[in-house]
């Protein structure tokens, strides 16, 4: 027999009224099952963490642990036993969560042991000897907190963000989400949507029989609009949000030998891309990701550009190279401060010299080691950028001397901080695709309740009732069983 784990209410004429069921747990589902895992980082380490959680949790304290009281949320140390022969496992420390005030909101138990590979293999096996606990799958710990109602959908992706985070930005956004910004936006909104349908449902029951005061659906399409301004100006950040989760993506084009791998080399601080005098060396795009300044930076080395001598495989390199310059965020244009006598074509091409027009385009002209000694280098920058024609900001630099190395971090950082960070700060941003898609369906049916009038009301109220399930979906009060299966699966076993 299917049991429904929840609903969502709707609050309209007569009452509360279930709306639709959230989700459905089969006979087979094994959600009364006690899990464990190990929570902490797999491999030798000083401490592990064993979490428990589950209906036989309180079991595994009292058949595990030696003590004659365990306070709740209380460090214990004591003696951790196998359950059947009581051999003593190690001694460590030991936390209890009475539900529903634990992370999962079910009975939990974590066990702080040692972190060496057989006494962590130890108290697996052990809990394993138990009956009714079995190991969690990947995600199963924060699932349970979601069927609980101990964090939303938003705040999940937020917890798997911040697992996952490698830079302080994305840190700091995932926490915020994580900790309910997002949450508490889109359910604002939801609430504010579920008021308005009330107020034309009522409308609908009773204006004929002038119990409405005057002017009820008038308000109410004044707020529907107001709201969907809100909406609009949210999804209107440029996405600075998915940018700076998903990283900043900067491209790095120019003639070939101009120094483009060597400066992908400099930023990894490692051997990404082959280096060779031979032009033509980098056919197809080389990508590795960076924290520059505490932001994330998703770096492409591309094939040189040059019209003469490439083969067909070069010329595809060259296309690739063009498009990814086109499509990141930030583009850098390698240039050589000796270029060879003759004519530039990479500044001739029209198709390549409009990459310049792009925002976010900046010249490194390098190699500026081999100017004479004397050279004024700063006057020397501005001459070569006069004499093309390029009111880009230039950046004189030499791979081999690290001269200007520190100028170029400045200025990405600067320009990633400014162009995305800034407004990521003031407003919580979204961070999801899926996220976007929603609410863009949402605005979709504010937009045709915008286009009602009073004599197609029912139509309206529709809308509405549209709308906010366009909003539920991204909390998790709606359809969610997919977004939950692809969501979890990013989690570790233990989390």
């Amino acid at each position: 027999m299917n049991a429904i784990v929840g609903r969502i209410w709707t609050v309209g004429v007569g009452g509360r009224r279930p709306l639709i069921p959230l989700r459905r747990l089969s006979a087979t589902s094994r959600v009364q099952d006690t899990i464990f895992a190990l929570s902490s980082h797999p491999g030798k380490a000083a401490i592990a963490i064993v979490r428990v959680s589950g209906p036989a949790a309180k079991q595994v304290l009292a058949r595990m642990v030696r003590a004659k009281t365990v306070r709740p949320r209380c460090a214990h140390v004591g003696k951790i036993v196998h359950p059947r022969s009581g051999e003593v496992l190690d001694r460590g420390v030991s936390v209890w969560f009475p539900g529903p005030r634990s992370y999962t909101g079910e009975d939990m138990l974590e066990l702080h042991v040692h972190g060496g590979t057989a006494v962590v293999s130890s108290v697996l096996a052990a809990l394993g000897a138990i009956a009714q606990v079995r190991m969690a799958e990947a995600g199963e710990f924060s699932r349970r907190a979601f069927d609980n109602d101990k964090l939303d959908l938003t705040a999940l992706e937020g917890v798997a963000d911040l697992i996952n985070a490698e830079t302080e930005a994305q840190r700091r956004l995932a926490v915020r989400q994580a900790h309910g910004e997002l949450f508490e936006m889109y359910e604002g909104w939801r609430a504010a949507l579920v008021r308005l349908r009330a107020q034309a449902e009522a409308y609908i029951d009773f204006a004929e029989e002038e119990a409405i005061e005057d002017g009820v659906y008038a308000r109410v399409c004044a707020d529907a609009g107001a709201l969907a301004s809100r909406i609009r100006a949210h999804l209107d950040d440029g996405r600075q949000g998915e940018i700076l989760r998903n990283g900043v993506a900067l491209s790095i084009v120019g003639p070939p030998n101009s120094g483009k791998s060597t400066l992908l080399n400099k930023l990894a601080q490692r051997q990404v891309a082959i280096v060779s005098p031979i032009a033509g060396t980098t056919r197809d795009i080389v990508e590795t990701t960076l924290d520059i300044g505490g932001y994330p930076l998703v770096v492409r080395d591309t094939a040189g550009l040059r019209d003469a001598g490439a083969d067909v495989i070069e010329r595809e390199g060259i296309r690739r190279a063009v498009t990814a310059a086109r499509e990141a965020d930030i583009r850098i244009c390698m240039a050589d401060a000796l270029p060879a006598a003759g004519p530039e074509p990479f500044w001739a091409n029209a198709e390549w010299r409009a990459l310049l027009d792009l925002p976010h385009t900046f010249v490194v002209l390098n190699k500026v080691d081999t100017l004479p000694p004397a050279s004024d280098i700063r006057g020397a920058v501005e001459a070569w950028a006069r004499a093309r024609g390029i009111g880009n900001r230039v950046v004189p630099l030499s791979c081999a001397s690290m001269f200007g190395w520190d100028a170029l971090m400045r200025l990405l950082a600067d320009d990633i901080r400014q162009s995305w960070a800034a407004g990521a700060a003031l407003h919580m941003p979204l961070t999801k695709a899926r996220h976007r898609q929603h609410l863009q369906q949402c605005l979709r049916h504010l937009d045709e309740f915008a286009r009602t009038d009073e004599a197609s009301v029912v139509l309206g109220a529709e809308e509405l009732r549209a709308a906010g399930n366009a909003l539920a979906r991204i909390t998790g009060k709606l359809g969610l069983e997919d977004v939950l299966d692809a969501l979890f699966s990013q989690f570790c076993i233990g989390k």
